[in-house]
């Protein structure tokens, strides 16, 4: 087993894969939930990653239906001690924004949804121009203080606004945040040159990478446009077809080889390519079945070179 990663300078350790949970209520029913949930801990795994808004954008759904699942699941028997939760605050449509009155009763209704005392990784989900970002961190910081969140995390900043929020937070002396989610993958490096990773690494942030598998391309799923629009295909299907062409197909040639050489899964690859990377602690993948999961659970244990690594990096150029 891969050695486990700590969340910045918090307390909290987990093992180096995240388990998205965008999908349960939305492409995954509450009887595979719970399995794709079982078995992720089984093979294991530990962290779960939601937000509030899971997953109001689909038809029926109004918000929140991610965090009543993985409540649910909690309340049926399973460890809470033995499982880390990261959920968001600012897409739920009742809970919009990062104001500090809403910080504050989103956070109540996660927890209430969740079904527990505490919310381990919270995040500000994406940035909130109207709110004044001091009023946002310090309501997060005050969320520490009550006991209701252990850790703080920001997601869809620029590496401006993260500045900010660290040079607010010393002045004030509130709780620093502790870890940061980009979008990054090998077809999405942006991270690498936007000053965000230079900021994750000046401050220590533990980094979660989301789309971690490009919506499925770097999992190998879609190689021409007919992929994108089979039967069966995932609805994120049609996004991915945006990576089809030459790099694209020189990136899956290179993951193709990887693959082939080690007899494992292009998405174990592609997530192991990931944790590679400086200050990446854990990729966000989610599963809308069991299937789907080994070849996530195979990241954790598997290792790349240094050539191998920069072989991928230099086909994703």
């Amino acid at each position: 087993m891969t050695a486990r990663a700590r969340i910045g300078s918090s307390d909290i350790e987990i093992a180096p894969l995240a388990l998205g949970g965008n999908v349960f209520g939305w492409t995954a029913d509450r009887d595979t939930s719970f399995e794709v949930l079982d078995a992720f801990v089984a093979g294991g795994g530990d962290l779960v990653d939601t937000a509030d808004g899971y997953s109001h954008w689909a038809p029926g759904n109004g918000g929140g239906e991610s965090e009543t699942l993985i409540g649910e699941w909690l309340a049926s028997g399973r460890d809470r001690d033995g499982v880390v939760i990261a959920t968001k605050v600012s897409t739920h449509p009742q809970f919009e924004g990062l104001s500090a009155a809403n910080v504050a009763a989103a956070a109540d209704a996660s927890l209430q949804r969740l079904g527990t005392d505490r919310i381990d990784l919270y995040y500000a989900h994406f940035d909130d121009a109207e709110t004044p970002l001091e009023q946002t961190v310090e309501a997060f910081s005050a969320l520490v203080d009550s006991g209701k969140v252990r850790a703080i995390g920001v997601s869809n900043y620029t590496a401006d606004r993260v500045d900010e929020w660290f040079r607010i937070a010393r002045d004030g002396g509130y709780h620093l945040p502790v870890a940061l989610q980009p979008h990054y993958n090998l077809v999405e490096r942006e991270y690498e040159t936007n000053g965000l990773r230079a900021s994750a690494d000046r401050e220590n942030l533990a980094v979660f990478p989301y789309f971690s598998l490009a919506k499925g391309f770097l999992a190998g799923k879609y190689r021409d446009a007919a992929d994108t629009t089979a039967a069966g295909a995932s609805p994120r299907a049609g996004q991915a077809a945006e990576y089809l062409g030459e790099r694209g197909a020189g990136v899956l040639a290179a993951l193709d080889a990887v693959a082939a050489a080690h007899g494992v899964p292009v998405a174990t690859v592609s997530l192991a390519w990931l944790r590679a990377q400086p200050t990446i602690a854990a990729p966000i993948a989610s599963a809308r079945n069991t299937e789907q999961l080994p070849a996530l659970l195979a990241s954790l244990t598997f290792e790349l070179s240094d050539a191998e690594v920069a072989a991928l990096s230099a086909a994703s150029a």
